[in-house]
């Protein structure tokens, strides 16, 4: 009897050992995904009925529909655990995407702080609350320089994982080029300082903090907010050296391949990214991301033709015209195992 129950604690023993759960991380900027409804503290009348853009209750409905159906088929049998979110208007767009569409039955929660953008525009988060729990969350508030010009706040969530560790989350939406490249970069710059100094933070009080940093960053991994104020480096499968407290942009590789998720003028951009610290890329530990595992998630639906030549994300409207897509966005994902 006695070595039946040590077996049977052995076997026990080593399936905890060895068990693991490999979830899905993603990040979208799902271009403008706004309600019908007016709301008198933003500049929400392009997307009212009866304005610019024509928006309508029932495009609205089909756009939550296409959202949807971009998580659910990215997922496939395993929906992203956490999704960063870019261009949604408030939390009721948030709470009809998980509520009112095939995603209902998942169990999406939400966090969600409004900014202080002129047109109303967010960055929100969805998660499983069975894969992570939420320990503290809140807006960073980012003063623009030498304007009174507002912009989206970065969106800050800290959680437990189902193996104890702690994971540090940021959704971002840098300001956008409009003006020119050169003429907006300041504004990227100092939404950058705003996040080096939050993440600097919490390498303060631990060097091996787990940090994920996702969203659409309106620069390429290889430009100056990035690389020389955000710290995030390069990353690729020849990286031999990662340092716990440093930041490794996991995402830098499809834009050295010429591989993007916005294309403007026939060329691929890559603005939408992922940057992890050093502490999830090292092999063995309890959570750990999979960086070959990243993906821009481009099914033949989800693009369109670009003509002359080429492809280009299905999106929602080009220029004024409805279009009846997507996003002007494609998603990125990565896997994470959480042991």
């Amino acid at each position: 009897m006695r070595k039946i129950y040590l077996t049977i604690l052995s076997i026990l023993f080593t399936v905890n050992l060895f068990s693991q759960d490999t979830l899905k991380i993603m990040s979208y900027n799902v271009e403008n995904l706004f309600d019908t409804r007016d709301d008198s503290l933003y500049n929400d009348s392009e997307y009212l009925r009866g304005g610019l853009r024509g928006w309508t209750y029932e495009r609205y409905r089909h756009k939550l529909y296409n959202i949807a159906k971009v998580v659910a088929a990215a997922g496939e049998w395993n929906p992203p655990f956490l999704i960063g979110l870019c261009e949604i208007e408030n939390y009721n767009v948030l709470y009809e995407l998980t509520n009112k569409t095939g995603l209902q039955n998942i169990g999406y929660k939400i966090i969600h702080y409004e900014s202080p953008d002129a047109r109303g525009v967010d960055v929100g988060l969805l998660y499983l609350p069975n894969k992570f729990k939420p320990i503290n969350s809140r807006p960073i508030r980012v003063q623009l320089p030498n304007t009174q010009s507002t912009t989206r706040d970065i969106l800050y969530a800290s959680g437990t994982l189902t193996n104890g560790d702690t994971l540090h989350v940021f959704v971002n939406h840098f300001p956008s080029r409009l003006g020119g490249e050169l003429e907006s970069e300041p504004r990227r710059l100092a939404v950058a300082r705003y996040l080096r100094e939050a993440v600097d933070s919490l390498f303060g009080i631990n060097d091996k903090a787990k940090v994920l940093i996702l969203g659409d960053f309106n620069d390429m991994p290889d430009n100056n907010s990035i690389v020389k104020v955000l710290g995030a480096n390069p990353f690729s499968a020849g990286t031999t050296q990662v340092v716990d407290r440093k930041l490794y942009n996991i995402t830098y590789k499809f834009h050295k391949e010429g591989r993007g998720t916005y294309r403007f003028q026939q060329q691929w951009n890559m603005l939408d990214q992922i940057i992890v610290s050093g502490a999830l890329l090292q092999g063995g530990g309890k959570t750990e991301i999979l960086e070959k595992s990243t993906r821009i998630f481009s099914p033949e639906w989800l693009l369109e033709d670009d003509k002359p030549t080429g492809k280009r994300p299905f999106r929602t409207y080009i220029g004024m015209r409805y279009n009846g897509g997507f996003s002007d966005h494609l998603p990125v994902l990565v896997d994470i195992i959480i042991r």
